[in-house]
């Protein structure tokens, strides 16, 4: 298996991997409302650790030639993740902007499960191949 070909594999694990952390995420968040809000703590604690794995799909989806959208995504999806934090950090002064904070969680969400449904493509549209994706091209 080429070193190419191992990427796009990872990056559909990773992908998926960061997946299941938001919904994750998404449960934290209900705890924090349902159960206290000092489970919010945990809410917070989980994203910035669980952050690091679109750094990781990122390298990934480069080394693996995972090609412009793929990427692209993958960055947007890095904006959105960056944003939360941001939206959390105006909630005093501007609590009405504050808000969208589970409507991006929401988008990140969505761009996730179809990155990661989308990497599960690849080795499907790769058949007998060892290394579907020729030198300057890209799968995707």
């Amino acid at each position: 298996m080429s070193v190419a070909r191992a990427a796009r594999t990872a990056f559909g694990w990773i992908a998926w991997l960061f997946v299941v952390c938001v919904v994750v995420q998404f449960f934290l968040a209900g705890l924090g409302v349902f159960a206290g809000a000092e489970n919010f703590a945990t809410h917070r604690d989980f994203g910035y650790t669980f952050g690091w794995l679109l750094v990781l799909l990122l390298i990934t989806g480069i080394v693996g030639r995972a090609g412009r959208v793929a990427i692209g995504a993958t960055l947007g999806l890095m904006i959105l993740f960056t944003m939360q934090s941001v939206l959390v950090a105006v909630r005093s002064s501007a609590p009405v902007i504050a808000a969208v904070h589970p409507l991006n969680g929401v988008a990140i969400f969505t761009i996730a499960l179809w990155l990661a449904r989308r990497a599960m493509r690849w080795p499907a549209r790769a058949g007998a191949a060892e290394d579907p994706a020729a030198p300057g091209e890209v799968i995707g």
